[in-house]
């Protein structure tokens, strides 16, 4: 459907469904192009992506007017009710840029350890066989809702203080944090009612961080967040948890959901691949890696300029809106070859920029790899064949100007 680019954009439902014919006709005229219709500018190529993010005094992560794709007075609705019943996001981590930014960075970097990572992979695995599992003894799932929300769901809802029983709660929570970023399309109306979801999330999280704090000593995730900071540092506010819990939830759960997702319909798609992988295990970091260049969970996030620069031959003028689109720049055949081939064995797959890149990289990118890494070794080991169930129809994504949220994908499994 997205192979005539003409007269369409990123908010196109067309391209957002299939954005990589559009990519790859831009990047050959500019790696930097104007989305006109949004006063966009897009910095697609690997190169110049790499250089902006780094660059934060001219491309700032702090948000500003205009850094949307949807109408102001839909944000201005749901902002009124959390100020109005809840908590308003504070600016931190993702939303700040240095200093401001290095003391929440260097509090959570010592929650998102590699030996943190490595003490949950008993849990992520009991996860996983459980859903597993299910699957085999029913011989089909319907991936998306059976597997790919349910693993990092599941995880992250348990490390709030929710049963198992309870996913669908945190899951409906995770959906109202994600509908500025998902939906284009929202009313007014469903920006309210999105955003009291937000609130009853927001209630219900503070009331767990005072558990932790009267309860210090605990594994789980909040408890770490809540108790992290030195003897010599501030400890997070109530709002500053708030905000971070939007942030830990909204990047950790869809972005790793669209990875579990893409990860087994290529390897659908790509039955030499998955071959590959089956006879040589060894090959499972990369294949990560591959899914993440491929297809990139993420699409491409917001910067706003903070003076006019010129990057791949576009002038941006100063307090325009800019997006660093990820899922561009892994596909710049500048650096790699033969872009659109997916390739398990391809030498630089690591190369991506799917966590971002600088001091903003991806707290979180070991456990989503972690999560991956456990979830396919898991299949391969239980699951002798995999199969579509049901073709896929248009659109296969739910609509989203950032994430690649697919609706479906029916398996039978043996």
């Amino acid at each position: 459907m997205a192979g005539d680019t003409r007269n369409v954009g990123l908010t196109s439902r067309e391209v957002q469904d299939d954005p990589f014919p559009y990519y790859r006709e831009r990047m050959s005229k500019c790696p930097v192009w104007h989305e006109e219709d949004i006063n966009l500018y897009v910095i697609g190529g690997h190169e110049e992506a790499r250089a902006a993010l780094g660059d934060l005094r001219t491309f700032s992560s702090k948000p500003a007017a205009g850094n949307r794709a949807v109408r102001p007075e839909v944000v201005l609705a749901y902002m009124g009710v959390l100020e109005e019943k809840g908590w308003v996001h504070t600016p931190i981590l993702q939303r700040v840029d240095p200093p401001e930014h290095a003391r929440a960075r260097k509090i959570l970097n010592r929650v998102f350890t590699p030996a943190q990572v490595r003490a949950y992979v008993p849990e992520i695995e009991e996860i996983t066989n459980r859903l597993v599992d299910s699957m085999l003894r029913r011989g089909g799932c319907e991936f998306v809702k059976d597997f790919a929300l349910p693993l990092p769901g599941r995880f992250i809802a348990r490390h709030l203080g929710l049963d198992d029983d309870e996913y669908p709660r945190f899951r409906r929570w995770a959906e109202a944090m994600l509908s500025l970023a998902q939906r284009n399309d929202m009313t007014v109306e469903e920006a309210v009612g999105e955003a009291n979801i937000e609130v009853e999330e927001q209630h219900f999280v503070v009331a767990e961080f005072e558990k932790r704090r009267r309860n210090p000593g605990g594994n789980d995730l909040i408890s770490l967040i809540v108790h992290a900071h030195g003897e010599d540092e501030e400890a997070f506010t109530t709002t500053e948890l708030i905000t971070l819990m939007h942030q830990l939830i909204t990047g950790g759960f869809e972005t790793t959901t669209g990875a579990l997702s893409a990860a087994m319909l290529l390897l659908l798609r790509h039955p030499d691949q998955l071959q590959l992988l089956r006879d040589d295990r060894s090959l499972m970091p990369n294949f990560i890696e591959e899914v993440l260049r491929f297809d990139a969970p993420v699409q491409g996030l917001w910067r706003s300029v903070q003076c006019p620069v010129n990057v791949g031959g576009v002038d941006i003028p100063e307090k325009s809106a800019a997006m660093v689109r990820y899922g561009a720049a892994n596909r710049d055949p500048r650096v790699f070859e033969n872009p659109d081939v997916f390739d398990i064995r391809r030498p630089n797959a690591k190369n991506h920029i799917s966590f971002g890149f600088g001091v903003h990289f991806c707290l979180g990118a070991a456990l989503a790899r972690q999560q991956m890494s456990s979830a396919f070794n898991i299949l391969l080991d239980k699951v002798s064949e995999f199969e579509l169930a049901r073709p896929l129809e248009f659109p296969v994504y739910d609509r989203s100007f950032f994430l690649r949220p697919m609706r479906e994908l029916h398996l039978t499994v043996r």
